[in-house]
């Protein structure tokens, strides 16, 4: 194993970011948005590592390609780059900084995800292009996780006739109530459990296809990372794990006594309300005695100071996660952007346009992000009538915009202008938080945590993996 090419940069001037999910859509927009954010931000001598992840070496390989074919254009045609160099500018030496690798892991399969996290704390990182050797990765600065399935399976047209004669488009193309959720899956448990299986007396607990791919997968990967997320000294960059939640999730979509959403409530709303509670509530003091477990791992026992979780959205986003006719996508398509012209600031519609909020919670700078609170908030990707993009604070039901009730007088003025304004896009049904809700949510991330704990305790047990065994875990996966 030789040198990696970033190996003359100096430390700090080292950025390593994984993404999941990379190889369509958003996720694939991400990397495009982070690679040319990261050129025009940062130092002309610092190196971006992109590290991501696909279920296949050849989507891999297609990913690797089609990132590099994006840095190759953008390295040739950016005016900014031009600028910034002065007029010796060589496209080639921005190539140069920009280093694409990638991890195979599938978020459904446990033990592809302890292999992948194992892969990428103790082992090397492959090129499947064979352009760079293997290397080891001594950190991770950000953790992207945008990877996930729908769970959808098709239209509720009188549904959507309803809603759209009640609240109007924009209201329908941006909060639609009408998806139709597929029957939940759930995964093979001895494809889960593998070898495993014929040793177990009691089976760990059951996992849905889409709470796994959505939550449960990331957050295993998460705290096998924290030996690369992790930080030993404060004067280090803080890790960042980045979640990818969606604009509508709410009270309604969650339920305790169907936690994975097997039976009564939409998969996909679910997954992604429980990811909303976990990074909103991670690091209030009524939560972090059932959150705290999760960052202790003893693999990164040397290393005190632990990542923060931070929370993301798209906005509205033409992507195929939702499975439609393609003469059916062509309408909803550019319904998409008459919504946008109609004055809706949470239609980017592209997926390069709707990476933004997640690309500048990887790449901002950490006094920038301290000041902003921006643990606190759920940032969303807005957009002006012209396609202008730029991350803005979105109201999550039970907390608001930033934790705190606020009434309607302060709402009016919180000091944005345009699309930024927090009443501008807010959902027809949208009701001022009361303490006594803000304290509910409180109480639900806290049961997040407890629920998400007992599981990733039962399996690695299961599965013989990191702390689960003799970690408070009794043969029926629950906390002794």
């Amino acid at each position: 194993m030789g040198s990696p090419p970033w190996a003359g940069a100096a430390s700090h001037e080292q950025f390593f970011v994984l993404l999941t999910g990379a190889n369509s859509g958003v996720g694939l927009g991400i990397g495009q948005r982070i690679i040319d954010e990261f050129l025009a931000s940062r130092s002309l001598s610092s190196h971006l590592i992109l590290i991501p992840t696909t279920r296949s070496v050849s989507k891999s390989r297609d990913t690797v390609v089609s990132l590099r074919a994006h840095l190759e254009k953008t390295a040739r045609t950016s005016k900014q780059l031009r600028s910034r160099a002065g007029p010796d500018y060589d496209p080639q030496t921005a190539i140069s900084r920009v280093h694409v690798l990638s991890v195979q892991l599938d978020l459904c399969d446990l033990r592809s995800i302890y292999s992948a996290a194992k892969q990428l704390v103790h082992g090397e990182v492959t090129d499947p292009t064979g352009l760079i050797n293997s290397v080891k990765i001594p950190r991770l600065d950000a953790a992207l996780f945008n990877a996930g399935v729908g769970g959808w399976s098709g239209l509720d047209w009188f549904g959507l006739a309803r809603q759209f004669f009640q609240v109007g488009l924009v209201q329908s193309c941006t909060f639609p109530s009408f998806k139709k959720a597929a029957p939940a899956a759930v995964l093979d448990q001895k494809k889960l459990l593998g070898d495993s299986a014929h040793n177990l007396k009691i089976q760990p607990p059951e996992l849905a296809e889409v709470f796994c791919a959505n939550v449960f997968g990331h957050y295993i990967l998460a705290h096998e990372l924290l030996p690369l997320l992790s930080r030993s000294r404060p004067d280090e960059p803080l890790g960042r794990i980045v979640w990818t939640s969606t604009i509508d999730a709410g009270w309604n979509h969650l339920s305790f006594d169907d936690f994975q959403a097997r039976n009564h409530k939409p998969p996909y709303e679910s997954s992604k309300r429980i990811t909303d509670l976990i990074c909103l509530t991670a690091d209030l003091p009524s939560v972090q005695k059932a959150s705290a477990p999760y960052f202790a791992s003893p693999a990164a026992a040397d290393k005190p100071i632990k990542p923060r979780f931070y929370l993301t959205h798209p906005g509205v986003v033409c992507t195929p996660l939702f499975p439609l006719h393609p003469i059916l996508y062509f309408f909803y398509y550019w319904a998409m952007y008459l919504a946008r012209w109609l004055g809706s600031p949470w239609h980017p519609v592209e997926p390069y346009l709707g990476a933004c909020a997640t690309a500048w919670l990887a790449l901002a700078d950490q006094e920038t992000v301290d000041t902003l609170h921006a643990e606190r908030v759920k940032w969303g990707t807005s957009a002006t009538r012209l396609g202008h993009v730029a991350p803005k604070k979105t109201e999550v039901e039970g907390w608001g915009w930033e934790g705190r009730v606020e009434d309607s007088e302060a709402l009016k003025h919180d000091g944005e202008q345009g699309v930024l304004r927090k009443l501008k896009g807010r959902k027809w049904d949208a009701v001022e938080l009361t303490e006594e809700d803000r304290a509910r949510f409180e109480d639900d991330g806290r049961k997040c945590w407890v629920e998400l704990e007992r599981l990733r305790t039962a399996w690695e047990a299961a599965l013989g993996k990191g702390d689960g065994n003799g970690n408070g875990v009794v043969p029926n996966g629950k906390h002794a």
